[in-house]
């Protein structure tokens, strides 16, 4: 019998091998235990637990009970909510954007692949503090531009430095800030915010601002990159302060040199955001009462964490100014900090997410959790780390 030839096997693509985003693989787990019937208290996912605001939930029954179709939008976005956002910018931080800068996403996932790809190629660099939100990296990675992380600890209060940006051995291309950050929630001050504009300026290098935790800060308000640099990709988002998740639905403040490709790019890659989620966010810029409702909870969660963890051993964590986390550092508990998240699900009920998906290098060391839940998930989640941590 004659031997059968060797059939060629199709590519796989190289950009795809990109390690997973860990949280997911903790909800997984999560899910898996209340499918067995235990309960979780969930601490690992950065979502809030309210639902979008009551005026977005009208103005989405009234548009899909009425005769427009909802079919596809420019690949800017429809014209009153780049009027909303803009306006938003002007009455929150006095700050005049023009409407046609604004570039409505889907989500800030989106917003973030069309603005790393218009600003930069395969090849680039772009710079990064460690730890930092984990698709950063990823999608980076996935457009063959090479991250740069910079290492930073309690000294730096988790943030990018002008020190540690001069300090590099090769050029960067590019930069991104986040204020609020995720995971550790620290903020950079106006006078930090403009001293790494000044150096991207200074260097020619691309800032690309995080701002979706804005609105969700505690004692200090967030500074917007749009005031000073107007260079800068601006990213914001309808899923944290105006709690719309699920909607998809972020945005973009777009530098004039980045406009035409970042529209091709979206006119091509999703054609437009979600048609629904558009029309209906014109109205949640008129619900703000109801999101600092929000807020207000958030911070009774944050001030009762601060407050109960050192209790439970979580003595070292990072300045919780904004966001809804606490990282907290573990390394008097374990080296392993996967580990850890596995035995507090396993033996408190409590889902949170192992730093290792926010720092690779040293992420086994830290623990972050998230307060975004109901007041009493999260007072009783304190009460069981205690007990737990006085059991061990």
């Amino acid at each position: 019998m004659s031997k059968q030839p060797t059939m060629p096997k199709p590519k796989v693509s190289k950009r795809g091998a990109i390690p997973p985003f860990f949280v997911m693989e903790v909800m997984r787990a999560a899910a898996e235990r209340e499918a067995a019937g235990l309960e979780v208290l969930h601490m690992e996912v950065g979502q809030p637990s309210t639902g979008a605001p009551k005026g977005v939930v009208e103005a989405a029954a009234a548009a899909v009970a009425g005769t427009d179709p909802l079919g596809y939008t420019g690949a800017l976005g429809i014209p009153p909510l780049r009027a909303a956002i803009a306006r938003w910018y002007k009455d929150r931080y006095g700050v005049e954007v023009p409407e046609r800068r604004v570039v409505v996403t889907t989500g800030s996932s989106g917003a973030f692949q069309l603005g790393f790809l218009a600003a930069f190629d395969p090849g680039d660099r772009v710079a990064m503090a460690s730890p930092s939100y984990p698709a950063y990296r990823h999608t980076l990675t996935a457009a063959g531009v090479v991250p740069v992380e910079l290492p930073t600890g309690p000294e730096h209060r988790f943030q990018p430095t002008v020190a540690l940006l001069e300090a590099l051995e090769e050029p960067v291309q590019g930069l991104i800030v986040a204020s609020p950050a995720n995971p550790t929630g620290t903020m950079l001050s106006r006078e930090e915010l403009t001293a790494l504009s000044d150096w991207c300026r200074a260097n020619g290098v691309r800032m690309v601002s995080d701002e979706i935790y804005h609105g969700l800060t505690y004692g200090t308000d967030a500074v917007t990159a749009a005031e000073v640099n107007d260079e800068a990709l601006v990213v914001n988002s309808f899923s944290k302060y105006f709690s719309m998740t699920g909607w998809r639905l972020g945005w973009m403040i777009v530098p004039d040199d980045l406009l035409r490709s970042v529209e091709c790019l979206a006119q091509n890659l999703f054609i437009s955001a979600p048609t629904l989620s558009q029309v209906s966010a014109v109205a949640a810029f008129d619900c703000t009462e109801e999101l600092d409702g929000h807020v207000a909870r958030y911070a009774r969660n944050r001030a009762l964490l601060l407050e109960e963890l050192p209790k439970a051993g979580f003595t070292k964590m990072a300045p919780a100014d904004g966001a809804f986390y606490i990282y907290a550092d573990v390394s008097d508990m374990t080296d392993d900090s996967e580990a850890l998240a596995k035995r507090i699900l396993e033996e408190t009920g409590i889902a949170c997410t192992p730093g290792i998906d926010f720092d690779p290098a040293r992420g086994r060391r830290f623990l972050r959790f998230s307060f975004a839940g109901a007041e009493e998930t999260i007072a009783e989640a304190a009460r069981r780390l205690i007990a737990w941590r006085a059991g061990r």
